[in-house]
C-alpha cells in the first residue's frame, strides 16, 4: 500500500535539483522542477504546480527557502515596517487581504509584525489545505475562488475584511495571477489604503508587453498607485545557482482601475 503523501514530510525524503545538469542552466523560471523520491518511486515536480507542492508538507519550504534560499517575505515584511513607521501608522492597523497566499509564509510574516486581521485568497483548494495544515493561526479566514470570476458566495468574505492593505508575493508575471484577478482584489482595498508586492524585474521593462506589466506602469502613470518603495533585491537562486532578482514595491492606492482599461488589455492579449 502506497503511503499517503499527506502523511510524509519534506524532511524524510530525499530531493534532487538538476544543478550538475548542463540543461539547468536552460530552465525559464516557470520550468524549474526537481525529483522527491517518494515510497511509490521517484516522482519529478515542476516548482509551479503548486498543488503538488502543497500536498507534501514541508516541500514548498524546503525547496524555496532551505535550497533556493527565498527572501521575499522578509524582505516585503521589512519595507513595509519603514514605510508605516514614516507615515506614523501602527502594524496593528493593517487588515490585509493576502493574494496568492499559498500555504501563508508571507501571512505568517505579517501576523508576526502585528497585523490585526488576515483574509487570504487563492485559487487552489491545495494551498487553503496547506496554510490550514502548516499555519492554522495565521488566516481569519481563507477564500478559494478565481478572481476573475469570483462567485457570490466568495464576495462577502471579500468585502467583509475592509482592507487596507494587498499584498501579492512571488506570485505575478508568470499568468498565476491575470491582470483582472489583481484589480478585482485592488478594488476591495480602502482609499490611500497600502499594496505591498513583489514581480520579477524583467516584468516590468518597457520590453515586456504583457498585460500585468501594462497594467502596473499605467496604474503608476495615472496615479491609481503611487509606489513609495522601488526595492530590487535577489528574491532567491535558479537551479542553476543564479540569482533571480525581482521588485519589491510598497506603495499607496490613490483611486480605482476603470474597467475599460482590463477590457483593453484582454482583447490586446487575443
Amino acid at each position: 500500500m502506497s503511503t499517503p503523501t499527506s502523511d510524509l514530510h519534506a524532511d524524510d525524503l530525499q530531493v534532487r535539483m538538476p544543478r550538475s545538469e548542463a540543461r539547468a542552466d536552460d530552465l525559464g523560471q516557470d520550468e524549474e522542477w526537481c525529483e522527491v523520491e517518494l515510497p511509490s518511486g521517484t516522482e519529478r515536480v515542476r516548482f509551479h504546480d503548486y498543488d503538488r507542492l502543497f500536498s507534501i508538507p514541508g516541500l514548498y519550504e524546503r525547496l524555496f527557502y532551505t535550497e533556493l534560499k527565498c527572501d521575499s517575505p522578509t524582505v516585503v515584511r521589512g519595507l513595509l515596517e519603514e514605510r508605516l513607521a514614516a507615515a506614523g501608522d501602527r502594524p496593528s492597523s493593517l487588515r490585509v487581504l493576502d493574494l496568492g497566499a499559498g500555504n501563508g509564509m508571507v501571512g505568517e510574516e505579517l501576523r508576526a509584525m502585528g497585523a490585526s486581521a488576515m483574509v487570504g485568497v487563492d485559487i487552489l483548494p491545495e494551498a487553503r489545505m496547506a496554510a490550514e495544515r502548516d499555519r492554522p493561526d495565521v488566516y481569519d479566514d481563507y477564500v478559494v475562488c478565481d478572481l476573475t470570476a469570483p462567485g457570490a458566495d466568495d464576495l462577502p468574505a471579500l468585502r467583509d475584511a475592509r482592507a487596507n492593505l494587498l499584498t501579492t508575493v512571488a506570485a505575478l508575471g508568470f499568468g498565476d495571477i491575470p491582470p483582472r484577478a489583481f484589480a478585482t482584489a485592488f478594488g476591495y482595498v480602502a482609499a490611500d489604503g497600502w499594496v505591498a508586492m513583489t514581480i520579477k524585474d524583467d516584468f516590468l521593462t518597457t520590453e515586456d508587453d504583457s498585460g500585468f506589466s501594462r497594467l502596473i506602469r499605467r496604474m503608476h502613470a495615472e496615479g491609481i498607485l503611487e509606489v513609495e518603495t522601488d526595492h530590487r533585491y535577489q528574491h532567491r537562486l535558479a537551479v542553476s545557482g543564479e540569482p533571480l532578482f525581482y521588485h519589491a514595491y510598497v506603495a499607496r492606492k490613490r483611486g480605482e482601475i476603470p474597467g475599460g482599461w482590463l477590457d483593453e488589455i484582454e482583447l490586446a492579449a487575443v
